[in-house]
């Protein structure tokens, strides 16, 4: 009998929402043939990673087994989907396929990074189906936030997956493909095996909106304004950024775009096609010399993004523009959990200026781009398949995924990050768990989020640093230590200077320590950082990070 398998392996993207990438795998244990699905980013926090770039997926494990990746696919062109490609390619070798949209911003990413452009394939939409290994894959058009978003439908030697990717069942999506039940269940009549699938917005208890509804909405409030308009919505939202600029071009508005990603995005969609009749735009010079009232400007940043346009505008001047009282600013955007603190921030300073901000909080001016609660079952009767398998969500969507798809008398499995599912039978079953690390992106460095570099960081600056300077010849010592400190007060409870204080109590030690302590480095060191980290207690309540540099000068 074969021992053969299908296995299904998320590494980045499941129990979290971000940092997609996913792998399925056929063959025998540990011998499987491998496709790869999105290499995606997720963003660093001060108080987690800070000073971090980047974070992605660990692929230390599909690193080892290269040699047996048929492919890597991307679902769509979200950050968090493609963004890791150019960091990771060089690691994986793997030919790239996307669509025609998608593959654009693929290509750019890996020459962005050196890697070989000519590893994207760019494939065109279903029916048509690649060859890789022991899988086809086609990418089945489906309405999402951005154009050109697809789920995966994978043939194995076992059965079909499909893999939704992200999407929303939108009809109406005004710029990409929409929602078409007829394709599905023509791909799903002769049975599906799995159904591995968006668990975003499970919590949400109502049927998802169309794009087409927020279009009203927002006309009608951009047509009331007095002073200059400002919006903000995700830059790969190209059908929101179309609506937004018809809305202002409906008002009698000249429209702008500032920041980079909402001009690369609509360039990218006008070239590929996937976006017509945009209305035209000035560039922020003449922006300048356009009457207030009759001028929208359409900026990046809806995340609170501190480098971002809508961030320059609340701190003063973006590009010579700025906002006055009486202005409008507009935020055509869901707030991602974890970004509160960076949009309250700018929604503050723009309050501080006379600015009106309008959030979501009405529902009138965003709908979201994944599938509610209803729409999730709905895919599962449309699909009808053996088994779902929740992904891209937090642990409690996954959880809550499994418990619907069970209510539907579906097979289900709990599988976060590191689990490795086998399909091959009737129900899912944990094959193995595999380590699924995170990997931060440090300037221009790979870093293990293991490694301690940001670990130490976080004790820094939590704790303060303190470095002491030792200089001996032989045994003795030459002067006196000396301290130097960063990110701790001046003075503490004597009302002394701390570098008085801690200088003092070293010398303290080094004049009585035993000449046994004194000729090894290793004891002296780790002397001198106990005396530092209790007189630091004593003196200011806190125990520093401690750095101590011994010179030892030979005679």
């Amino acid at each position: 009998m074969s021992n053969e398998r299908l296995i299904y392996l998320p590494l980045g993207g499941a129990g979290e929402i971000g940092m997609n990438a996913y792998v399925y795998g056929w063959g025998a244990p540990d011998k499987e043939r491998l496709i790869v699905v999105d290499l995606g980013v997720t963003f660093p926090e001060m108080e987690g990673s800070p000073g971090v770039d980047l974070i992605f997926a660990d692929v230390e494990w599909l690193e080892a087994r290269a040699d047996r990746i048929e492919g890597v696919f991307i679902t769509h062109a979200h950050e968090d989907h493609v963004g890791a490609i150019g960091h990771l390619w060089h690691r994986l070798r793997a030919p790239i396929y996307a669509r025609k949209f998608t593959a654009l911003h693929a290509a750019r990413k890996l020459s962005e990074h050196g890697g070989d452009e000519n590893a994207i394939k760019v494939v065109e939409a279903w029916p048509t189906t690649t060859k890789v290994g022991p899988f086809s894959v086609g990418f089945a058009p489906i309405s999402h936030s951005i154009p050109e978003s697809s789920s995966l439908v994978i043939d194995t030697p076992v059965g079909r997956v499909v893999h939704t990717g992200d999407f929303k069942l939108d009809e109406t999506p005004l710029v990409g493909e929409a929602w078409d039940p007829d394709m599905w269940r023509k791909i799903a009549k002769d049975g599906v095996k799995a159904l591995v699938c968006d668990s975003t917005n499970v919590f949400s208890p109502n049927p998802g909106r169309s794009e087409v509804t927020v279009g009203p909405e927002i006309t009608k409030l951009v047509s009331e304004a007095k002073g200059m308009v400002v919006a903000t919505t995700f830059a790969s939202n190209v059908a929101r950024v179309k609506t937004l600029a018809a809305a202002g071009k409906a008002a009698g508005r000249s429209v702008c775009l500032l920041g980079r990603s909402m001009k690369r995005m609509v360039e990218a969609s006008v070239e590929t096609g996937v976006l017509t009749d945009f209305p035209a735009v000035v560039t922020p010079e003449e922006a300048a010399d356009i009457p207030r009232e009759n001028l929208m400007l359409l900026v990046t940043g809806s995340q609170g993004e501190r480098r971002a346009a809508s961030a320059g505008l609340s701190r003063g001047k973006y590009l010579g523009l700025q906002v006055k009282e009486g202005d409008l600013f507009l935020f055509s955007s869901k707030t991602i959990p974890g970004n509160e603190r960076g949009v309250s921030r700018i929604i503050n300073a723009f309050s501080e200026k006379g600015v009106d901000v309008v959030d979501d909080s009405s529902g009138h001016y965003h709908v979201s781009g994944h599938a509610n609660r209803p729409d999730l079952d709905e895919m599962h009767k449309t699909i009808e398949p053996d088994m779902v398998i929740p992904m891209h969500g937090e642990h409690r969507h996954l959880r809550e995924h499994a418990k619907l798809a069970a209510s539907n008398g579906i097979a289900s499995i709990v599988a976060p990050n590191g689990t490795m599912v086998d399909l091959t039978g009737k129900t899912p079953k944990v094959a193995e768990f595999v380590e699924a690390g995170r990997t931060y992106l440090d300037g221009s460095v790979q870093i293990g989020a293991m490694d301690g570099v940001v670990r130490d960081r976080i004790r820094m600056a939590i704790n303060g640093h303190v470095l002491v300077t030792l200089i001996m010849e032989d045994n003795d010592v030459l002067g006196d230590p000396w301290v130097e400190i960063s990110g701790l007060p001046e003075t503490g409870r004597s009302k002394a200077a701390l570098v008085d204080v801690l200088e003092e109590d070293l010398g303290q030690l080094v004049g009585r320590a035993k000449r046994k302590t004194m000729s090894s480095d290793e004891a002296l060191e780790k002397e001198l950082r106990q005396v530092v980290r209790k007189s630091a207690q004593d003196e200011i309540g806190k125990k520093p990070e401690v750095t101590v540099v011994i010179s030892r000068l030979s005679a």
